[in-house]
């Protein structure tokens, strides 16, 4: 944010800067998301809903896993929420009392251990690598685990990195987590950018699994505040009391305008964004090495490339802000697990705008190298 801010008064200056610290599509949603949007305020469907969403929508997501994944979901199992925040929220008040741990990836995502201390528990970093993909391994997860560890909470594809845990690999620590009477919380909001490869589910993984996803990005929803959760069945009222407490429901008119984003329609629109991202990426990791910056884990999903800048992480993205106007976000944000060294860039900007980022950050790069 303090990068973001920064960028905006280099902008007030008359600067054009190239974004590429923003986890947000730059595509809007898709037209008939919108249409049914309109219609619901026009219609003065604005009222609150049930706490665990409509009926409609919840159906919708369910069928949604049985046509992509071919995992038959109970759609009564299904909570639609205050965006994919509202989900991890209720889900963290749901499983984790105080002094329980949770092991979270670093780097990774920092609302996940934000989420855990608000509710008193302990954020217990589980320390990835380039080795492993920045994902977690059984073995990583077998030497964590104590006799106060509740929980597991990974993402996958992963923010800052972009990379994806196998699912051989997420099989095998579900049945280590299941053994111990623990909970896998995966986080999948990015599951439908994934690149190269068939994206799948989590769902149907042994013990106490609970799902995460979100219209934000894959659906370019971000501001419409929806997200879903798949609960175990005997979590699923326990969560709806939290919920109705937390947030009452999330939006209604976001929730009927939700329903029209797993048409066919909606999904061509978005299947073709998702090929932007795909050539985006293909474009700007290479870019980046030839740059001189290191990605040690190829980004096979989400919209980020995370790169080893060489040095300290917050003197190169400032100097490269202030130098070239390119704004990127420090690792230091992900964890403290070797992030000083590393910047993460997302390609949430055109190709064009891409390619200029690029050529200002091989401009710097050099000079810093004369330097």
């Amino acid at each position: 944010m303090d990068v973001l801010s920064r960028a905006h008064a280099l902008e007030a200056q008359g600067r054009r800067v190239v974004h590429m610290e923003i986890g947000e599509p730059d595509f809007t949603a898709p037209e008939p998301v919108v249409e049914a949007g309109v219609r619901a305020l026009r219609e003065g469907l604005t009222a609150y809903t049930a706490t665990l969403g409509l009926p409609a929508l919840r159906e919708a997501i369910a069928r949604h896993y049985e046509e992509k994944f071919s995992r038959k979901i109970e759609p009564g199992r299904i909570a639609v929420t205050l965006g994919a925040s509202g989900a991890l929220l209720t889900v963290v008040a749901l499983y984790v009392d105080p002094g329980d741990e949770v092991l979270v990836p670093d780097p990774g995502y920092p609302g996940y251990r934000h989420f855990v201390r608000a509710f008193e528990g302990v954020a217990r970093s589980l320390p990835v690598s380039p080795a492993c993909g920045f994902q977690p391994t059984l073995e990583l997860v077998r030497e964590a685990w104590g006799p106060r560890t509740k929980a597991l909470l990974l993402g996958s594809p992963s923010n800052p990195t972009g990379t994806l845990i196998s699912r051989d690999e997420l099989a095998r620590i579900a049945a280590f987590v299941a053994g111990r009477g623990g909970v896998l919380l995966v986080d999948e909001i990015y599951q439908g950018l994934v690149y190269g490869e068939q994206p799948w589910s989590a769902l149907g993984l042994p013990g106490e699994v609970v799902v995460i996803n979100s219209f934000s990005k894959y659906f370019c929803m971000t501001g419409w505040r929806l997200g879903w959760v798949v609960l175990p069945a005997g979590a699923v009222r326990e969560f709806e009391k939290l919920a109705q407490h937390l947030f009452i429901s999330a939006p209604a008119a976001a929730q009927h305008a939700a329903v029209a984003a797993f048409s066919s329609r909606s999904i061509s629109i978005l299947e073709k964004r998702r090929e932007e991202f795909a050539a985006r990426r293909d474009f700007l990791v290479p870019a980046l090495r030839s740059a001189g910056l290191a990605v040690p884990a190829e980004p096979k999903g989400a919209f980020y490339v995370y790169a080893d800048c060489g040095g300290d992480c917050r003197t190169f993205t400032r100097d490269l802000l202030e130098t070239e106007a390119v704004a990127a976000t420090p690792g230091i944000d992900f964890g403290a697990n070797g992030t000083g060294r590393f910047v993460r860039f997302a390609y949430t900007r055109s190709l064009a705008e891409l390619e200029e980022g690029a050529a200002r950050i091989r401009r710097f790069a050099a000079s810093s190298l004369s330097a």
